[in-house]
């Protein structure tokens, strides 16, 4: 520990999302700045800390910061299966939201057991199809138009793109201005490291109210197979690293 370090002791647990100082968590040991970390609870294990950031952040500012979530509103999050997905679930139903999800046909009992009032298969039904809208839909991965999620947005609804496609990301920063005059909103999130988030977000874990989903976990040696794994784009919530094998 550095010595102007003024918030942590040797010995406290921490996590965080280094993402903003260079990344390099797959490591035995790495150096980061004190703003980039927050206590961890001793409830909490190192396992579920590490499957906080960066997707609970990303929802959290999509739902709040971007979304202005309110109670009572109806929520559509599509793509609810992976990381960013099953927080924003949870999220939206601790902010008072009716939730409904959209996710394939395996992820379907996981995304109700997390609270979801409404879980739509996507391989078996259009979102875009129903007569239903919403006050606010989160899209985390986006493989449909534009015009398909502004369709579906309620008078004074807003959509917000976290991920997806680049394609779609561009088309979003390019048309999303022309897209939200009148009263439906178009806009992008590009999420940012918060340790406020962070201590917000633990605090509910803590308390049970949310949980990270974790699909699998690998060893510090397959890193690689990790991440080809994620890559594919099919996980079930997070995928943690072990760095010491027994220890998390």
């Amino acid at each position: 520990m550095g010595k102007n370090i003024k918030g942590f002791a040797i010995g406290d647990e921490v996590f965080g999302d280094i993402s903003a100082c260079g990344f390099g968590g797959f490591a035995e040991y790495v150096a980061v700045p004190e703003s980039a970390l927050v206590l961890k609870p001793s409830g909490v294990s190192f396992e579920t800390a590490a499957a906080v950031p960066m997707a609970s952040v990303t929802a959290l500012q999509a739902l709040r910061n971007k979304g202005n979530i309110q109670p009572g509103q109806k929520v559509l999050i599509c793509g609810a299966g992976g990381g960013v997905g099953t927080f924003a679930v949870q999220l939206a139903k601790h902010f008072g939201a009716e939730v409904t999800a959209v996710c394939g046909e395996k992820n379907v009992d996981l995304i109700q057991s997390l609270g979801a009032d409404h879980v739509i298969n996507y391989t078996k039904d259009d979102f875009s199809k129903c007569s239903k809208c919403y006050d606010l839909v989160i899209v985390v991965n986006g493989n449909r138009s534009l015009s398909a999620y502004r369709g579906v947005l309620a008078p004074r609804g807003i959509n917000v793109l976290v991920g997806g496609a680049f394609l779609q990301l561009i088309k979003t920063l390019l048309f999303g201005a022309f897209m939200s005059i009148g009263s439906k909103k178009m806009r992008v999130l590009m999420a940012k490291p918060n340790i406020k988030d962070l201590e917000f977000i633990i605090k509910l874990v803590e308390d049970g109210k949310v949980r990270p989903v974790i699909d699998r976990r690998y060893p510090l040696h397959e890193t690689a197979e990790a991440v080809r794994y994620l890559s594919g784009g099919h996980a079930r919530g997070k995928v943690v690293i072990e760095v010491v094998r027994g220890t998390i």
